[in-house]
C-alpha cells in the first residue's frame, strides 16, 4: 500500500490518495475543491493535482471518502466523481444528523436530511472492501456527529478527531459537537497498537514548523499536548471548552457546510443559471 499526501496551504488541509500499487485499487481521502470567497470563483488546482495523480498511477478509484462534513474548505468530491464516474462518495451514516442540524441553520428548503446525496454511508466499524484495499471504518465522533477515521492496514486517517502531537485534537464548539465524546473516540484509537502510523487532516504548522502530517498512535499517547494516554476526561473536557471559547470560526465555515452537507453537490441553480450560498445573518448588540 502506498499513500500521497497532498497539502492545501491556504485551508491546512492534508489529502489521501491511498493506492495498492500491484492492483492499482485507490481511495481518495479529503479532497479540497479551491475556493475564493470575495470573488466567489471556485478553481481547480488542488483537484488537478490529485487527478494527475490518479492518471499517472494507472489507478482505479473506488471510493471518496469524507472523514467528516468539513467546515474549513469545500470537498471536490462532485469533480472528482465526474471525472471517475465508478468512483462513490462516502461518508458516515450519521451525517444524516448534521444534514438534520444544518438544513435548519441555512433553511436549505431543497435538503433532505437522509444522506441520499452521498452514493455510499458507512455503518459504524464497517468493513469495506475497495478492490484488494480493506478498510475499517472507525466512529471518532466529537467534532462533529459524523467524524469516522478510516484504517487501511497498519494506517489510520482521523479526519479532524487527532492531529500532530504538538497541536492537539479537533475543536468541539460546532452543533452537535462534544469535548466528553471526542475523548472517548480518542482513547478507543489509543487501544490501537503502538505502532499504527496516523495520517492527519489538518497541519496548522505551530510555531512556523515545517510540514508535518505523519505521526503513530504510540507518539500521541505519550506526547499529544491536549489529549495523552494519561489524561482524564474532566482535564480535557474543561481544557477543549474552554480552548473553544477563544477560537473564531473557520473563514469559509459558511459556504464549506451548505456544500459539504450535500455530499459536494453545489445548490442547484437559479432562473438565471446561477448557485447561490446562504450568509445567515446575527445581529449582535
Amino acid at each position: 500500500m502506498r499513500t500521497l499526501p497532498f497539502f492545501d496551504q491556504d485551508t491546512s488541509t492534508m489529502t489521501y490518495l491511498v493506492f495498492d500499487e500491484k492492483t492499482k485499487d485507490s481511495v481518495v481521502i479529503d479532497p479540497v475543491w479551491d475556493f475564493d470567497p470575495p470573488s466567489g470563483k471556485l478553481t481547480n488546482r488542488s483537484f488537478q493535482l490529485l487527478v494527475q495523480a490518479i492518471i499517472e498511477n494507472g489507478l482505479k478509484l473506488h471510493y471518496i471518502l469524507e472523514t467528516h462534513a468539513h467546515a474549513d474548505h469545500i470537498s471536490s468530491s462532485q469533480l472528482l466523481k465526474s471525472k471517475f464516474p465508478d468512483s462513490k462518495v462516502a461518508i458516515s451514516e450519521r451525517i444524516k444528523i448534521v444534514q438534520e442540524t444544518f438544513k435548519h441553520i441555512f433553511h436549505i428548503d431543497y435538503l433532505k436530511p437522509d444522506g441520499h446525496d452521498f452514493d455510499y454511508l458507512i455503518k459504524d466499524d464497517e468493513i469495506m472492501k475497495a478492490g484488494s484495499l480493506t478498510l475499517r471504518a472507525i466512529p471518532t465522533p466529537g467534532h462533529t456527529p459524523a467524524c469516522t477515521s478510516f484504517l487501511i492496514e497498519n494506517n489510520l486517517f482521523t479526519g479532524d478527531a487527532l492531529f500532530m502531537p504538538d497541536y492537539g485534537t479537533g475543536r468541539c464548539d460546532f452543533p452537535k459537537g462534544s469535548a466528553a465524546t471526542l475523548f472517548d473516540s480518542i482513547k478507543k484509537l489509543y487501544s490501537l497498537p503502538q505502532d499504527t502510523v496516523i495520517y492527519v487532516g489538518h497541519d496548522y504548522q505551530p510555531n512556523g514548523r515545517s510540514l508535518a502530517f505523519m505521526t503513530t498512535i504510540g507518539e500521541s499517547t505519550h506526547h499529544n499536548i491536549q489529549l495523552k494516554m494519561t489524561t482524564t476526561k474532566d482535564e480535557f473536557v474543561q481544557f477543549r471548552q474552554a480552548r473553544d471559547k477563544t477560537l473564531k470560526a473557520p473563514k469559509l465555515l459558511l459556504p464549506s457546510l451548505q456544500v459539504n452537507i450535500a455530499a459536494g453537490h453545489l445548490p442547484p441553480k437559479e432562473d438565471n443559471g446561477e448557485s447561490y450560498l446562504k450568509l445567515p445573518l446575527k445581529i449582535v448588540d
